[in-house]
């Protein structure tokens, strides 16, 4: 790859040629490197126009050149995301500044802070729950502000409080985000009163949300369905590689999005076929490797992920910067398959459903299934009970009035 073609003049020149090298060892092809590094050709020049050295690059500066950039009529790379890897290359070399945790704002925004360090340093609650339960108690706090908005009122904090903000917010809301904020309610309240915020313990007056927890059928697959998902896949190409060997674990382990998107080389013991699974609650559980997984696993290992992949987990993106592919991304995957392969909507977790009714159908208990998917309680595997209909049968009442 010669890029030497990109002139970068002004106060970025001295790291343009590393920076190059950077971008290749992410793994930029030609094309998207280029524009990285006009892009900072653009940056060096409006740096030297305004009288800005390197050293003083922050986000905040990013964000005035691209507000220009923009302005200028520029369509393409126009925020401050454009340019994350050279910020990052900068501060690596200590040339730019570190960056700059952003201020907490407001008695809200202090308050989440410190709600966040508990979740996190005394209770061990996972980050994306985290993010949930900060998202569901803002509007709580927020309701609690004091008129001129610099304080919050908790002092007095009731039930009738409490029952009156569930009433008001929950009734516009999904019954899973209904649910959502009642349990990241009463965690709030748990901690408001563990800190001495509030004087009483609060949170059983939360209310709780209508529903019927083996009201759903699982919704799995046909055997058919299956093969049919994972034929749709492009093997000879890198990207089809990583997504066959990513529903193939799926569909065979009855793994979480989270848990495949979490796997790490060293997860995988190749001598003893065994894989260690990151579950709920950071517990580690150890599971066998099934031969087809560990094929399709090696296959990729071997010949799709990119030799410059920034992370040691399994499954990275396949374009540049190869940096982990998060949950989100693993579950576009899956919708992607099922989008080609005719079956409409399909999300990872139908692929655990799917794990756990074949196994019911081809003889496997409830107690069996709930040890393969890891529940915690044997409530949880119960709803697989109503997809076991030869069962059924045999204890079905018959229909009063019906002939016999």
């Amino acid at each position: 790859m010669d890029l030497s073609r990109v002139r970068v003049a002004g106060p970025l020149e001295p790291f343009a040629a590393g920076f190059a090298l950077e971008l290749v060892r992410q793994g930029y092809t030609l094309q998207p490197a280029a524009q990285q590094l006009r892009l900072v050709a653009h940056l060096s020049r409006w740096m030297a126009v305004e009288g800005l050295d390197a050293e003083v690059l922050t986000e905040a500066v990013v964000e005035d050149f691209m507000a220009t950039r923009r302005a200028a009529g520029y369509q393409n790379l126009v925020t401050g995301r454009s340019l994350r890897v050279l910020l990052t290359y900068l501060r690596r070399l200590a040339v730019a500044p570190a960056e700059v945790a952003l201020a907490v704002e407001g008695p809200v925004g202090a308050a989440l802070e410190r709600y966040r360090r508990y979740l996190v340093f005394e209770q061990g609650v996972a980050s994306e729950t985290v993010r949930a339960y900060l998202r569901s108690a803002r509007p709580f706090l927020v309701s609690r502000l004091t008129s001129d908005g610099r304080g919050l009122v908790l002092d007095g904090l009731s039930a009738a409080d409490v029952i009156a903000f569930v009433v008001a917010r929950c009734p516009a809301q999904s019954s899973a985000a209904a649910k959502q904020t009642t349990t990241a309610l009463r965690s709030l309240l748990r901690y408001l009163h563990v800190e001495g915020e509030i004087d009483h313990p609060l949170a059983a007056a939360v209310p709780s949300v209508a529903g019927w927890r083996l009201a759903g059928l699982p919704k799995g697959l046909e055997p058919d369905q299956v093969q049919r998902l994972l034929g749709s896949f492009d093997r000879e190409t890198p990207t089809g590689r990583r997504d066959f060997a990513i529903v193939t674990m799926l569909v065979r382990l009855g793994l979480r999005a989270g848990e495949v998107a979490a796997l790490t080389l060293d997860d995988v013991d190749w001598r003893r076929g065994a894989i260690v699974v990151r579950g709920k609650g950071s517990r580690l559980e150890r599971l066998p490797l099934p031969a087809d997984v560990g094929e399709a696993t090696a296959a990729y290992l071997r010949d799709g992920r990119p030799a410059g992949a920034l992370e040691r987990t399994v499954f990275v993106r396949v374009k540049a910067p190869h940096r982990s592919l998060t949950s989100s991304g693993l579950t576009s995957v899956v919708a992607a398959a099922g989008r080609r392969a005719g079956l409409g909507s399909v999300r990872a977790h139908r692929l655990r459903h799917t794990v756990a009714t074949q196994t019911l159908r081809a003889g496997g208990s409830l107690p069996e299934i709930g040890q393969l998917l890891r529940h915690r309680h044997t409530v949880t595997t119960a709803i697989y009970a109503k997809v076991d209909r030869e069962a059924l049968r045999e204890i079905a009442r018959p229909w009063p009035g019906a002939q016999g």
